[in-house]
């Protein structure tokens, strides 16, 4: 490997980048979470420099299923927040900021519930913040093991309502529910790979797997239009 490869790390530094946050209405799912006690919490600014290289972290890259139950510095949620699936850059595809993670036609239909020890809150990418979803330890519904103690599951969960179906879609299929399912499918192998790539990078654990759905679905208050996936726990190692 040459040197300047060995400098390329995991997140390269976009210089100016200024993410600009549209306006936005309070969802009822942030007015519920809001109402029960649960602040919203504003996220650092991600460190977007640092950690080993790419190809360091691919040959490090694997599943750790014993996971300890120290939280994680708010600067490295942060940081792996914006890994997952945060804004890179204001202009992208369809006139969207860009994300970390490509998804069909840019239309970012995955959103990341991520369950903390105390509440469940829904990660925005544009104000790069956590809103309220409901307070509680929800962790449970990961999974087994450390999924229920670890202080970081991350639920990928598919909006159907974002595939936009107008003139401007060069997939003329994208309505079609099977076509649908293979875009969100992807979406969410393609974020969860940036949490993969991303613990390795700084020494954390990381394990991606099944959840329990149902309950998930109910807990976090989704619409018809919203699909519980997979989730992913992060941690230190034990």
């Amino acid at each position: 490997m040459n040197t300047a490869m060995n400098r390329r790390t995991f997140v390269r530094a976009l210089p100016g980048l200024t993410v600009l946050a549209a306006p936005r209405t309070r969802s009822a799912q942030e007015t519920d979470g809001a109402a029960a006690g649960l602040p919203a919490i504003t996220l650092l600014k991600p460190q977007t420099e640092g950690g080993k290289s790419v190809l360091a972290a691919l040959q490090e890259r694997r599943t750790v299923r014993n996971i300890r139950p120290d939280n994680l510095p708010p600067q490295v949620l942060s940081n792996l927040l914006w890994a997952a699936f945060g804004v890179n850059r204001e202009r992208g595809a369809f006139g969207k900021p860009g994300r970390t993670a490509a998804s069909a036609s840019n239309s970012q239909e995955i959103d990341l519930y991520v369950v903390l020890p105390e509440g469940v809150y829904r990660y925005e990418a544009a104000p790069h913040r956590l809103a309220p979803v409901i307070a509680g330890d929800f962790r449970g519904r990961a999974g087994r093991g450390a999924a229920a103690t670890a202080p970081v599951n991350i639920f990928f969960v598919a909006d159907l309502t974002r595939y936009d179906q107008g003139p401007g879609q060069p997939d003329r299929r994208i309505g079609d529910a099977e076509v649908q399912k293979g875009y969100y499918y992807v979406a969410t192998g393609l974020i969860a790979a940036n949490i993969y790539l991303f613990a390795a990078s700084q020494g954390l654990a990381a394990w991606f797997h099944n959840c329990n759905r149902e309950a998930a679905a109910g807990d976090f208050k989704l619409r018809p239009e919203q699909r519980v996936l997979y989730a992913q726990t992060v941690g230190y190692p034990a």
